[in-house]
């Protein structure tokens, strides 16, 4: 049996780590903050211990157990805390990063629980720089790879999507939708979704658009995962 000491120095360990963890995903005012990591961590830190050394008063030589059966529920049980911090908003999922990082958490506590305080250290340093350092490199990537629809006013019949494609100097497979209906003022209502592209590169886009002699007026709005944003 582990000495009493160490045992505590284990459960402190993993609160610890579980709330460094925890600190990341509270600053972003994830529902799943520095307390439920923390417990998550400890929690499965105290399972590991009583797997590992809670049944050594049972062992004999006709008995022998399994110390990885209780520490494996932990891996799936763990789950329903992770289902419970994913929201879905419209079409959009939101959560899924605070469910890996319950469920990475739990395996760092048994990690700790298991005398692992290397691999748990080392876990806990990687996780926080995939939660923060990462995140602004992903960003960076969605910022200039958004979505925008475009609504347009035509001369009947006069833009096409390749007419588009040429105007804008669009790369194949960008224009993911192009509806065009017919008005009573003789004009197309035309609705392009266009694809892999960022911000800044929008009202260039409108401007050529514009420009066209047969182009009344050209709007555009944000087209991120199916949510529409002024």
């Amino acid at each position: 049996m582990l000495p009493d000491l160490e045992i505590a120095v284990r459960l402190l360990v993993a609160a610890i780590l579980g709330s460094l963890i925890g600190f990341e995903r509270e600053r972003l005012l994830w529902a799943a903050g520095i307390r439920t990591h923390m417990l998550v961590c400890v929690g499965a830190c105290l399972v590991m211990i009583v797997s590992a050394y809670g049944f050594n008063d049972v062992l004999s030589d006709h008995v022998v157990l399994d110390p990885s059966r209780v520490a494996a529920q932990v891996v799936s049980g763990i789950g329903f805390l992770g289902a419970g911090s994913i929201l879905l908003r419209g079409s959009v999922i939101r959560g899924l990063t605070t469910a890996a990082s319950i469920w990475t958490v739990a395996a760092i506590g048994l990690a700790i629980g298991g005398g692992l305080y290397f691999a748990g250290v080392a876990s806990t340093l990687i996780i926080l720089v995939i939660l923060a350092g990462v995140k602004p490199l992903e960003e960076l990537y969605r910022a200039r790879n958004q979505s925008f629809q475009f609504q347009i006013k035509a001369e009947r019949g006069r833009l096409t999507p390749e007419v588009l494609k040429r105007t804008l100097e669009l790369r194949k497979g960008q224009v993911k939708r192009f509806i065009a209906q017919p008005t009573r003022k003789g004009e197309d209502s035309i609705h392009a979704l266009i694809s892999q592209i960022s911000p800044q590169d929008v009202e260039g886009l409108g401007e050529k658009l514009t420009s066209l002699s047969f182009v009344r007026e050209v709007k555009s709005r944000r087209h991120a995962d199916g949510r529409l944003t002024q």
